[in-house]
């Protein structure tokens, strides 16, 4: 169900996730100045990938095709952000040992339920430039079952579940970003065994840092 698309070559080879409706720049960000080669998955309904099947929008579910990206080519480690932060956490809850280490950018649900969103506000609240705003509500107009399906589910039935993962986690949380709330980064990254906390007040203008973040954690 999932297309991918790699950048640059040789080892580590990092899988790197996305969010709900974002756009393949967007996707593309959390690669700058990683080393080796870069998967860059593309979820259904995304980009140019083929409309996702009805039911789709599951954490699990998301987690299995991008395990299967994984295998295929080679990934021993990952980075998600939101959307795909959520899938990780569900995969590593059935799989410890999945990668090597694995990074969460902006996890929005763990053991509680995510609350409805509405789609005009996922759009709009983020900010940016009125062509930054275009393409996202070009992107969402494929993405109503998603916002429909996702509600009421969770990463993980008990985050306790998350004890018996004991690979470095790194968790980078947002201060001030409505979609992601800090609370939600604090409690992710305190679940692992290994977990490491970063907060910035938004990823939007805090790029530099996580990126350091990103490559030291990864490649330190």
């Amino acid at each position: 169900m999932v297309t991918y698309r790699t950048f640059g070559s040789g080892t580590p080879v990092t899988l790197v996730g996305h969010g709900l409706g974002a756009t393949p720049g967007e996707a593309r960000l959390p690669t700058s100045g990683l080393r080796g080669t870069k998967v860059v998955v593309t979820l259904p309904s995304h980009g140019d990938a083929p409309d996702a099947p009805p039911g789709y929008w599951d954490y699990r579910r998301i987690a299995a095709d991008l395990r299967a990206v994984a295998r295929e080519t080679g990934a021993t480690q990952a980075i998600g952000v939101s959307l795909t932060s959520a899938a990780l956490i569900a995969l590593l809850a059935d799989e410890p040992a999945a990668f090597e280490k694995v990074a969460l950018l902006l996890p929005a649900v763990l053991d509680e339920p995510r609350p409805f969103l509405a789609r005009e506000f996922a759009i709009t609240v983020v900010g940016g430039p009125p062509e930054y705003q275009a393409e996202r509500r070009q992107a969402f107009t494929r993405l109503d079952d998603a916002l429909a399906e996702l509600p009421g589910k969770t990463a993980v039935p008990d985050r306790s579940v998350l004890h018996a993962v004991d690979i470095p986690v790194l968790v980078v949380g947002a201060t001030d970003d409505p979609l992601h709330p800090e609370h939600i980064a604090k409690e992710t990254a305190a679940a692992f065994p290994n977990g490491r906390l970063e907060l910035v007040p938004s990823w939007l203008t805090h790029r530099a840092d996580v990126r350091t973040w990103l490559v030291d954690f990864l490649h330190g």
